[in-house]
């Protein structure tokens, strides 16, 4: 077998492996993030965490695949490890940079909620009094 499809075979299941944990975990947590953000509203909670969750796969499956092409023939088991170690970490860091992505976006929203609830008044205005005129 040719030691070149051995090292897509493990690169891809170990990528597409890493792409799913890091998804689901970040379904897990920021739900409850986005259900603070969204002030308690679970339904769009949940609504925006599962599209954020697609996005994700999308964005990075779809380099997992771009990146699969490799143009070196690998001739040993060393090339096999230099090949997947480059690899998997572009798609390391890939992975990382879409999470903080992620979580800088979430919390510039919680920070625009967190401002919007301050500005607030803490009391409900109890009356109105007319302008008055200067002659």
């Amino acid at each position: 077998m040719d030691l070149t499809v051995v090292a897509y075979v493990i690169y891809l299941l170990v990528s597409i492996g890493l792409t799913i944990w890091v998804a689901r975990t970040l379904s897990h947590n920021g739900r409850i993030f986005l259900a603070d953000v969204l002030h308690g509203n679970e339904k769009l909670a949940d609504a925006v965490n599962h599209l954020l969750v697609v996005g994700f796969y999308l964005v990075n499956l779809g380099f997992v695949a771009l990146y699969l092409n490799s143009d070196e023939e690998i001739a040993d088991a060393r090339g096999i490890f230099e090949a997947l170690s480059t690899k998997l970490g572009v798609v390391l860091l890939v992975l990382g940079v879409m999470h903080l992505g992620n979580v800088y976006v979430l919390n510039k929203i919680r920070r625009r909620g967190v401002m919007e609830r301050e500005q607030l008044p803490p009391v409900a205005p109890q009356g109105w009094v007319a302008p008055t005129t200067r002659a």
